[in-house]
């Protein structure tokens, strides 16, 4: 297979399509890496589970405050204006549609938007904690994602085969291979590494591509 991007680089390219003013739940783990990668001049206001709104960048190694976490127990700073509350208001904040994009990982993503992230299925430990919750309330949810899994087959499918987390949710899929819009229920191609051929990315994609004007090319930086 074409050498494929890296996880800082799926999430460098995934922060460049972040809209000015635009409030943002990362997920636990991977999504958190796109706080890095914020545009400059580009206003984005951050949102945890756990009660903070308007978080900043990591603090360096030694300065961390471990009062001031995110949802992934990883030390955050706060920016000029940030606010504390309740979980059950947090929660409120994303039940009740204020947040515009969520960012989260997964297992599995079916061409209509289904996504599975939270199971893999008979005798795993469950772990869904508030994706449930975001696939729903958030008014965008993308992926970042590896295009394959660890054996090689595809994540992205015609139906998802683990217990699903949300239904017909997903709207864009930023992969190590491509950028994917989910569109009236189909894999639309938006962007592709120069170096594959779309047979090469069909051939490990488990629905078809859609491709509607010209496909862009997937460039990132070293970072």
């Amino acid at each position: 297979m074409t050498s494929k991007l890296t996880n800082a680089q799926i999430a460098w390219r995934a922060a460049q399509d972040l809209p000015d003013g635009a409030y943002v739940n990362l997920g636990i783990g991977f999504p958190e890496m796109i706080a890095k990668f914020k545009p400059d001049g580009r206003e984005v206001i951050y949102h945890t589970e756990n009660g903070i709104l308007d978080f900043g960048e990591a603090p360096p190694a030694g300065e961390e405050d471990w009062d001031l976490i995110n949802a992934g127990k990883k030390a955050v700073t706060l920016n000029d204006g940030a606010s504390f509350f309740h979980h059950a208001d947090s929660f409120a904040m994303v039940r009740g549609g204020h947040l515009d994009i969520a960012v989260l990982g997964a297992y599995e993503i079916a061409e209509n938007g289904d996504i599975a992230n939270w199971s893999t299925g008979p005798g795993s430990v469950p772990a869904v904690g508030g994706a449930m919750d975001l696939v729903h309330g958030a008014k965008q949810i993308w992926v970042v994602t590896d295009h394959v899994t660890k054996k090689g087959e595809p994540k992205l499918l015609k139906e998802c085969r683990l217990p699903l987390t949300g239904v017909g949710c997903v709207t864009t899929v930023y992969t190590s291979l491509a950028v994917i819009d989910i569109v009236n229920q189909r894999f639309v191609l938006r962007e592709k590494l120069p170096a594959m051929s779309l047979a090469e990315l069909q051939a490990v994609t488990g629905a078809e591509l859609v491709v509607e004007g010209t496909i862009g090319d997937l460039i990132v930086p070293e970072v």
